[in-house]
């Protein structure tokens, strides 16, 4: 498989902006990924908090990662079938011991089977035009099913929006003691994983995948067009993004996060906005790339995205350690939490740089590599 490394560098960058939002979940309940006013009410450091990241990082990393995912798809279809799936599998059974046994918020479950779902197409579609059509409609289904969900909801908000003290109780139970309720938990939660991702999340998954192979098979995340003409579709992406964007969020804030709104219909301009600021960071990235390639925090996030699975579940193993182990889980409110996420980079910088001088891949990708050689199958050796 080709290195690019403008690639790596943006993986490296999706991975650290993911713990922008992570960090919510890993210091306060589940409720308050999706609603900031989780407690009835909300500070104004934390309004300000969640807007500044709902315009510039919720999904937009996500996505950003899932565009490479369906990118490194195509680098791997010269290994065959046999590879793909094996390597797929693996990742599934990472994915669901890290949901099982660490942390209920977990993508690997989910990238796995969107993989399993979408290599195919990407190898049997007839040009990069298909692939981008398909994949903009597989994204619209997702987004138009949150419209269907918020039309048969009951419109009341339960404890997975508002928790009352007893839910929240239960949940800093599990966090600080873990055992086997908080095993249940979240066996429990990777269940309703799975109902979201076949019902609204993998329909959007599987989109962004299919694009990042078109835009792999025409050379535009290759960096194969000038300077000039990225910074160009940067602008274009970037502002009817940002604009779409803040208004949803400014509805969200002027309707109190109510839970039918905010947790259906107001999702919507994000979905929608999503992309077009995710591939405008990325247009951004490419249209100085030569700069940035000459700077020393372009080799440390080329460093971090090199070892994009292992940076990830390193991010686990740290807040576990804050917030369960050390027990500091609500301890801090949501702009307080972004304190620590610099810290997290820190390591995982560090650790970045200092296995690379030593090994030519991360931990989890040479086993992961290991094990995928060893269940391939001839053709994938």
């Amino acid at each position: 498989m080709p290195r690019y490394p403008q690639l790596d560098f943006i993986r490296g960058a999706a991975i650290a902006g993911i713990l922008l939002l992570n960090i919510v979940s890993f210091g306060l309940p589940a409720a308050a990924y999706l609603n900031p006013a989780w407690q009835g009410f909300i500070t104004r450091p934390d309004a300000i908090s969640w807007a500044v990241l709902e315009l510039f990082a919720r999904l937009k990393f996500l996505n950003l990662f899932a565009i490479l995912f369906g990118a490194g798809l195509v680098f791997q279809l010269p290994k065959g079938g046999g590879w793909i799936q094996s390597r797929l599998g693996w990742l599934l059974l990472f994915g669901v011991l890290h949901a099982v046994l660490l942390w209920e918020g977990d993508i690997l479950v989910a990238w796995s089977l969107a993989g399993m779902l979408t290599w195919r197409m990407i190898r049997d579609a007839d040009s990069p035009g298909v692939l981008m059509r398909t994949g903009i409609l597989f994204y619209a289904v997702g987004c138009l099913m949150l419209l269907l969900f918020g039309a048969i909801s009951s419109g009341h908000a339960g404890s997975d929006w508002l928790p009352g003290a007893a839910e929240i109780f239960l949940e800093q139970q599990r966090v600080l003691h873990p055992g086997m309720a908080a095993i249940d938990y979240r066996t429990g939660h990777l269940e309703s994983m799975l109902v979201a991702f076949f019902g609204q999340y993998g329909w959007e998954l599987t989109g962004l995948m299919l694009i990042g192979a078109s835009l792999v098979h025409n050379g535009w995340l290759l960096g194969n067009r000038p300077p000039a003409d990225y910074l160009r579709t940067a602008v274009f992406l970037l502002v009817p993004g940002v604009l779409l964007e803040g208004a949803g969020i400014t509805a969200q804030w002027l309707t109190g996060w109510s839970f039918r709104w905010s947790g259906f219909y107001l999702q919507i301009p994000g979905e929608v906005a999503s992309p077009l600021i995710s591939l405008g960071y990325a247009a951004l990235v490419l249209a100085g790339w030569r700069k940035i390639s000459a700077m020393r925090v372009g080799y440390l996030f080329c460093c971090i995205g090199r070892m994009a699975l292992s940076n990830y579940l390193l991010q686990t193993l740290v807040c576990t350690l804050i917030f369960s182990t050390a027990g500091l889980f609500l301890h801090f409110q949501r702009w307080q939490l972004l304190l620590i996420v610099p810290f997290v980079w820190v390591i995982n910088g560090l650790f970045s740089l200092c296995w690379l001088r030593y090994f030519p891949r991360g931990p989890m990708e040479q086993l992961w590599r290991t094990l995928t050689r060893k269940t391939a199958g001839p053709a994938g050796r």
